[in-house]
């Protein structure tokens, strides 16, 4: 749950939504399944916080699945080593 006001996914616009739609794409296959339980219907708290800012959600979680793309040099397992020494150092739990 975020501390901050957000717009459930039921009362969403079309525009919301798209964006939502197009940063779950652009994620691997495998951050589908959320690691924390999120209640359905309703999107991660960490996306939900910028829900405000349609433009803000997109470029923020769309720099990150562009840069988890196959068609890079790196293996899968490379990116994720990198993703994962980025949010120790920053001392982030997701």
């Amino acid at each position: 749950m975020t501390w901050i006001k957000t717009v459930p996914l039921s009362e969403a616009d079309e525009k919301l939504l798209k964006t939502i739609d197009l940063q779950r794409s652009l994620y691997p296959k495998e951050y589908s399944q959320p690691t924390h339980p999120v209640p359905e219907g309703e999107a991660a708290a960490i996306v939900a916080s910028h829900t405000l800012i349609p433009e803000a959600l997109h470029h923020a979680f769309a720099t990150f699945g562009v840069l988890m793309s196959e068609s890079l040099p790196l293996s899968r397992r490379q990116h994720e080593m990198i993703a994962t020494m980025v949010s120790v150092t920053n001392r982030c739990v997701y």
